[in-house]
């Protein structure tokens, strides 16, 4: 009996040991969403609290960091260099890991609410995020090459960050919202939440979101994958319809 009771207390002080004093809870506006014909781009809500089974710590401001992470997808960056009067590529660097999309949004600076150490483990900001790999002739090392690629995709819309743009009332309840581009790539997109004091992560939550072509646009893909043959033939008859219906009505004109 005496050894039951010990046993029952040793898990439950165990249990209560690995309970964060204050957890995420959260939601989406959305959990799918359809990429068709006139998809124009999306935008997603993301809501929650922090939820507490004591006071909050005195002295240490609480923050909250939020990512929207999609599927992981190849890039090669070349540099091109002029030789022997002509430019041409003299390096590379594949990135067999970079998101497609990546979105951050946060209650504050990044270098003021994440250690490098956290952002190390937990891998939240766009550069460590991405993987590069298979490293060729750059001779200074991927590091110029995972930039170019950030800078690119940030100019594009992919990669986006929104410092501040998080809204904590009272330390409790937060919010922000995450404009999807038009150009997503198919696949289930990953969600996840941050809440950190002092530089360190105390609690973490994912969600999902999953996007989905519909209607033309996913018999197209779909016919392009599993039927590439008919999907050639099916666009030269449409490419030569579309330009014999152009001449027919050109002729018109001028007659």
């Amino acid at each position: 009996m005496i050894r039951a009771f010990a046993i029952f207390m040793l898990t439950a002080t165990s249990a209560l040991a690995q309970t964060p004093p204050e957890s995420l809870v959260a939601g989406l506006s959305e959990s799918s969403v359809a990429i068709t014909a006139d998809f124009i781009g999306s935008e997603i809500l993301i809501y929650g609290a922090v939820k507490r089974e004591s006071p909050p710590p005195q002295g240490s401001a609480l923050h909250v960091i939020i990512t929207v992470e999609g599927p992981p997808v190849e890039a090669v960056v070349r540099r091109k260099s002029r030789q022997y009067g002509i430019w041409m590529n003299t390096a590379e660097v594949t990135v067999d890991r970079a998101p497609s999309f990546y979105a951050i949004a946060s209650t504050a600076p990044l270098q003021d609410i994440l250690s490098a150490t956290e952002d190390l483990r937990h891998k939240i900001s766009i550069p460590r995020a991405i993987r590069a790999v298979g490293i060729s002739t750059a001779t200074e090392g991927p590091a110029p090459f995972v930039e170019a690629l950030v800078r690119l995709r940030q100019s594009g819309g992919s990669y986006q960050t929104r410092e501040s743009a998080v809204a904590l009332t009272e330390a409790t309840l937060f919010r922000t919202d995450v404009a999807l581009p038009s150009n997503l790539t198919e696949g289930d997109y990953r969600v996840r939440m941050f809440l950190t004091r002092d530089g360190k992560v105390v609690d973490t939550l994912e969600r999902g979101i999953q996007v989905r072509k519909s209607g033309i646009e996913r018999l197209l893909f779909r016919m392009a994958h599993d039927q590439p043959l008919i999907y050639g033939l099916l666009s030269l008859a449409i490419a030569a319809s579309a330009g014999w219906a152009a001449s027919a009505a050109f002729r018109l004109m001028r007659a």
